[in-house]
């Protein structure tokens, strides 16, 4: 990817979200922007706009605290349950340093809302074992890049939308999908 030519946002799984987040020392958190202006998000709670320093602004919501690396646990099993994707933000003035985490979903994040909001996309992308899969749709319930849809009640993948994310590893009941680098 090219270092000039970042985006603020940038998806990767939640292993890769973690490794980021564990391997700062403190924590704080504020309200999600998006889950405020909208009111009430359907799938998870409103204070999830994750950073790693003290002095900087989260996505415009309020309410910022500290919190310990239980809390952060909590935050990520949240994640993981409520199938939320995990998008690291970056230093404004240097791109190549992650200031923090946004915990998103399709139901109130502006970047899923807002066809003109940019994400990078992650350095892993999906691969599905096409003859273990059972074509349930499991996948494609948590892909809310349209990589996975479902056509005449088979699984279709389009790998161009893939942003690496990882969550239709963490729901196939065949565990048949992996993640691999986006370079092979």
């Amino acid at each position: 990817m090219d270092k000039d030519n970042l985006a603020f946002h940038y998806v990767c799984t939640w292993d890769q979200a973690k490794k980021i987040a564990f391997s700062y020392d403190r924590f704080w958190v504020s309200n999600c922007g998006c889950r405020e202006k909208k009111g009430k998000c359907s799938r998870s709670r409103i204070d999830l706009c994750l950073m790693f320093k003290g002095d900087i602004e989260g996505s415009g919501g309020l309410d910022k605290k500290e919190i310990s690396r239980v809390e952060l646990e909590e935050i990520f099993k949240e994640a993981k349950e409520k199938h939320l994707v995990t998008r690291p933000f970056r230093n404004e003035k240097n791109m190549t340093q992650t200031d923090g985490i946004c915990f998103c979903c399709d139901d109130c994040c502006a970047y899923f809302l807002d066809p003109k909001e940019i994400c990078d996309k992650g350095d892993l992308i999906e691969r599905t074992d096409q003859v273990s899969c059972t074509h349930c749709g499991e996948c494609v319930e948590v892909c809310f890049f349209g990589a996975k849809i479902m056509e005449k009640e088979e699984l279709s993948i389009k790998k161009d939308n893939c942003y690496g994310c990882g969550l239709c590893v963490e729901v196939c009941p065949e565990d048949c999908i992996q993640m691999i680098p986006r370079s092979q």
